[in-house]
């Protein structure tokens, strides 16, 4: 200190320091009453900035009471620099994590917005939160009076290193952007792999992308793999689709009939199931002339990929009972074998020498059995 501590000095920063108190409090009871008008928007990004004044509000006011009340008292300079630097930096810090936090958030409010696109697809909202985070400590160490324009050279260097090192993780994060701004795949869309994963796609994070299947469990693909599989997206590019069922009646049956009543089991199923698309116009297709029956093809709708179970489900039990009351017949396969007039051969076991001469009528000069020769000689 430069001079003695006096009342002339203690009381302005008593002073200082307190209304940095009451202002951090009032700021943090108006914030808390603006978050409550906040949730009751559609919008989502004001809930997001005013979660984040929250945190930032309270401290830029404690620290110029902090700030006011070192200059009420009669510091050196040099301790007045520090004082004034350190609080610097803690807001530089504030901000900064402040700044990353509605950024990302808005971020995430943007892709949920977004039709397809869900709250848990964390890469963009990483990658934002790191660049935002490395900004401002880049700052804070210019403001501390450190170079970074060494730093960034260094960086540079070892970037490239670290570049050579980290290839496959590198591919996978440089993939997963790629999927998502390419919009080919989604959080939320059921898609299908040429090497047989499938489910619904949870999240796209910066190395892998989780899908669930239809048996609730998690298959981890790291997205490099995703980016170069075939794949078949059920939700794209829209989420209703038709499933083909294969139906067959017995040629004696009145085809006419039978269209007009598969039809109206297709009409009732379409209106009464859940999952199914009421506007879609029923279609049957004959197609073939089997071996025991006439082949045809139902065409069904349903609202997404999981719903085709419970609809075919639903509308095989239909039609068999309709079937039955309209006397329609579903015949089981059956195969005619004709037989022309004459000798049946019939395949036989092969035969030796002596059985093909005893077939011919005469017994052949056979050797003697060893055996039986032994027992004549003990009988005689």
């Amino acid at each position: 200190m430069t001079d003695d501590l006096t009342m002339d000095h203690v009381v302005p920063a008593g002073i200082a320091l307190g209304a940095g108190l009451l202002g951090a409090f009032l700021l943090r009871m108006l914030l808390r009453w603006l978050a409550g008008h906040a949730g009751r928007t559609r919008w989502g990004g004001d809930d997001v900035i005013v979660a984040a004044l929250r945190t930032m509000a309270p401290w830029a006011a404690l620290s110029a009471g902090t700030a006011g009340a070192a200059a009420a008292l009669p510091l050196t300079r040099t301790v007045q620099h520090n004082v004034n630097q350190v609080l610097t930096v803690l807001l530089i810090f504030v901000a900064t994590v402040t700044a990353a936090r509605v950024i990302a958030g808005l971020v995430r409010s943007v892709t949920t917005s977004r039709s397809g696109v869900a709250g848990s697809a964390t890469i963009f909202v990483n990658i934002t939160r790191i660049l935002v985070l490395a900004i401002g400590f880049l700052v804070m160490l210019q403001t501390l009076g450190i170079s970074i324009a060494p730093l960034l050279t260094a960086l540079g260097v070892g970037g490239l290193a670290v570049a050579l090192a980290l290839q496959d993780t590198l591919a996978n994060l440089f993939a997963g952007i790629h999927i998502l701004a390419s919009k080919t795949v989604q959080p939320g869309d059921y898609i299908q792999l040429s090497s047989g994963e499938e489910g619904y796609v949870e999240d796209i994070n910066w190395r892998q992308t989780t899908i669930r299947d239809l048996s609730n469990n998690l298959v981890v693909i790291p997205n490099g793999k995703l980016a170069q599989s075939n794949m078949t997206n059920f939700m794209r590019p829209e989420q209703q689709l038709t499933i083909l069922v294969q139906v067959g009646v017995s040629y004696d049956s009145d085809l006419e009939h039978v269209e007009r009543v598969t039809i109206d089991v297709v009409s009732e199923v379409m209106t009464e199931i859940t999952g199914a698309v009421p506007e879609h116009e029923p279609a049957v297709r004959f197609h073939t002339f089997g071996d025991s029956r006439i082949g045809m093809t139902v065409i069904l709708g349903v609202g997404e990929f999981s719903d085709q179970y419970r609809i075919k489900h639903e509308f095989i039990k239909r039609l068999h009972r309709r079937y039955r009351t309209e006397d329609i017949r579903i015949p089981s396969p059956a195969r005619t074998v004709a037989l022309q007039q004459g000798a049946v051969v019939f395949p036989q076991q092969r035969t030796g020498p002596a059985d093909e001469a005893l077939h011919a009528g005469f017994v052949p000069n056979l050797p003697p059995n060893p055996s039986r020769v032994d027992a004549e000689h003990e009988i005689s």
